[in-house]
């Protein structure tokens, strides 16, 4: 092998390692969750992450505002149980420290005694810090999230958002018409 042949398998080595830490660390999210592990929390983060969802619920600034939403959140809920699905990751082609993601992902909760299922996606953006990959960015939307009973009520996603005490449209999907596409999802295929 060449030098340039070796570098550039090592290139590919370290890549695919990166790839199985950040969808691990997405996996971890969810345990850390069900967990309500606070420290958990403090290590999957970065100091300056920012915690968002597309509904406006999640608006956090840096670390100690991200622990704070969630400890607030968990006093807001019973048990949980997150489940991650598919996971796209993409690295910067100009810094091999930061990435992007999107993750699918359900989960079963307890709010104020109501058995209630989430539809979420996950936008992310990762950073390798202190030698380790973190969330430096997580914005989450849903699809639905309501009380079990209601599932065979989803319909296409209008109100389906029943988990504050009214009922909002759902976060996505945009369109079901499949000529309308995803101006944000061209950007990762």
């Amino acid at each position: 092998m060449t030098a340039t042949a070796d570098t550039d398998l090592l290139r590919r080595l370290q890549r695919a390692e990166d790839r199985a830490e950040i969808q691990e660390l997405a996996v971890l999210y969810g345990y850390i969750m069900d967990e309500r592990d606070e420290e958990g929390i403090r290590r999957i983060f970065t100091a300056d992450a920012t915690l968002r969802s597309a509904d406006g619920v999640f608006a956090a600034d840096g670390l100690d505002a991200i622990v704070e939403t969630y400890l607030g959140r968990f006093a807001a809920l019973g048990p949980t149980n997150h489940f991650s699905h598919g996971h796209v990751v993409r690295f910067d082609a100009a810094d091999p420290d930061l990435a992007r993601g999107l993750l699918a992902s359900h989960a079963e909760v307890d709010r104020n005694g109501v058995a209630m299922q989430v539809a979420l996606r996950y936008v992310d953006e990762y950073r390798r810090d202190g030698g380790r990959w973190r969330f430096s960015a997580r914005t989450m939307s849903y699809m639905y999230y309501l009380p079990i009973a209601e599932l065979s009520e989803l319909g296409h996603g209008d109100r389906a958002v029943r988990a504050y005490g009214d009922q909002r449209p759902a976060d996505w999907p945009v369109t079901l018409r499949s000529d309308a596409g995803s101006d944000w999802l061209r950007a990762w295929v």
